[in-house]
């Protein structure tokens, strides 16, 4: 066989050929190919990436090679940072960037490098995620941003760089279900609505966290209003369960949305315990 050539087979006894290549002691696969002489092509432009220190990281992104593009990227990083990473990451100072494609890329602060070196980033339909236990994650959702969350009225980066994901360029603007921040004149408020049939406006309030309590109460009241829908509650780690009794027993919710869910009691059915 070629050198980095290894013959394999599917399991319809149809023979395949993979490629590897060993480099400071570690073994690293580097793909299948059709022909032992691609899988060879494939350790030869491996070897000479590791090899020639001339070929620089910007030149991976014009390199002719038959490699595909993220394995040149997790290979260079080994060259020039001593350290192996599966998926497509190269280090930088204080931080990293993950390449989806050529075009494509990430900085992430450092410390979610472990994370990212075992999540594979994925974009779809615009949205960026990772596949954990079996679920499809919202990389956002690792800032405290909600799945239904609006760039530039939830949540901003500050250096206006949407690629940008370390913790300093995110500032997150609303946190809560049903929490929206206003900013006047006059300060800041905390507008809070639920989404039954259309948007309801459950009150006008002064403090965020205070504004999360009333649409966790607007929610059990929908619920006890017979309106048996899965409604997303506020979880406020900083209260304790008397303080977040005391406020929720306290807080006031708009008469208006009392007297919608008044006008609906009559013609709907009770919610069970958990719906």
């Amino acid at each position: 066989m070629l050198p980095g050539a290894y013959i394999a087979y599917k399991k319809n006894g149809t023979a395949y050929y993979r490629a590897s290549i060993t480099y400071r002691s570690k073994h690293i696969s580097l793909g299948s190919f059709d022909t032992e002489e691609n899988a060879n092509l494939a350790y030869q432009d491996a070897a000479r990436m590791l090899g020639d220190v001339s070929i620089t990281f910007e030149d991976a992104f014009s390199l002719p090679t038959i490699l595909n593009f993220g394995k040149v990227i997790s290979l260079l990083n080994f060259r020039d940072n001593l350290i192996y990473f599966k998926n497509p990451i190269y280090l930088r100072n204080n931080y990293f960037i993950y390449y989806i494609s050529k075009a494509d890329e990430l900085k992430f602060d450092i410390d979610d490098l472990f994370y990212y070196s075992s999540h594979k980033i994925m974009r779809r339909n615009g949205h960026l995620f990772v596949s954990d236990y079996g679920m499809q994650i919202n990389i956002l959702s690792r800032y405290g941003i909600k799945n239904y969350a609006v760039a530039g009225r939830d949540y901003y980066f500050a250096n206006e760089d949407p690629t940008d994901f370390r913790y300093s360029n995110i500032i997150v603007v609303n946190r809560y279900y049903g929490v929206t921040k206003i900013t006047s004149s006059r300060g800041e408020t905390y507008k809070v609505q639920i989404h039954i049939n259309g948007n309801y406006i459950v009150g006008t309030y002064q403090n965020e966290e205070k504004a999360a309590i009333a649409y966790n109460k607007a929610v059990d009241l929908a619920k006890k209003h017979g309106i048996c829908k899965n409604f997303q509650t506020n979880y406020l780690e900083h209260y304790s369960p008397r303080e977040y009794a005391e406020v929720y027993s306290q807080i006031k919710v708009s008469e208006k949305y009392l007297g919608y869910l008044k006008g609906v009691r009559d013609s709907v059915g009770n919610c069970s315990a958990d719906s």
